[in-house]
């Protein structure tokens, strides 16, 4: 079953991929010009809720990934241009995920606006209405409907190195440039997170 295997690399990838700070040693991108200005910023804010972030100091662009809306319209982060994003895979199967929800919604609530989105993409297999039925119950009521049943999302950030299991999320900055990513769930709601995500947007 997908979810046990996601939920095994998880376990056996994390230390491999996100054990080390400052990305892959590269130089910024020529795409990315500043970002790497903002990640110095950002790598003193990963700390205490959000400590085991790992912020890329010398930022890539993202590979061009899609998920789709609650209506099934494609949707691409290039749509998301001019504003940063915290991009977060998450599955109804996965309990951390679950858990983690209500923080990024509050975080959502808190910050998100024209220059910030939480994009929560929901990665079930087995159809919408048992995640709806979750995210209602929960009281999500901050985060738009974003999902990828191919799981085509998770393997693209696989590829890059970026995610290993669930939850992973991903900051992007408002040119598609990768600032960060962290393995595992985070209390997205905090102190520690919101000054990071400040710092992300430049704020």
């Amino acid at each position: 079953m997908v979810g046990a295997a996601i939920l095994a690399g998880a376990v056996v990838g994390v230390g491999a991929v996100y054990g080390t700070k400052g990305g892959m040693g590269n130089q910024e991108s020529a795409s990315c010009p500043g970002a790497a200005a903002v990640a110095v910023k950002m790598d003193p804010l990963a700390k205490g809720q959000v400590a085991a972030l790992n912020v890329n100091l010398a930022p890539q662009p993202l590979t061009s990934i899609s998920f789709q809306t609650a209506d099934g319209a494609k949707v691409t982060l290039a749509d998301f241009k001019g504003k940063t994003v915290l991009l977060n895979l998450w599955a109804t199967w996965c309990i951390p995920c679950r858990k983690e929800m209500p923080a990024l919604n509050k975080l959502q609530a808190d910050l998100g606006g024209k220059d910030f989105e939480v994009v929560a993409v929901n990665i079930d297999t087995q159809g919408p209405e048992r995640v709806e039925a979750f995210l209602n119950d929960a009281g999500i009521d901050k985060l738009h409907r974003y999902a990828d049943p191919s799981t085509g999302i998770l393997q693209s950030l696989k590829n890059e190195g970026l995610a290993q299991g669930l939850p992973t999320s991903v900051i992007v900055d408002k040119q598609g440039c990768r600032l960060g990513a962290m393995a595992g769930p985070a209390e997205w709601a905090s102190d520690d997170a919101k000054a990071l995500i400040r710092a992300a947007i430049g704020s």
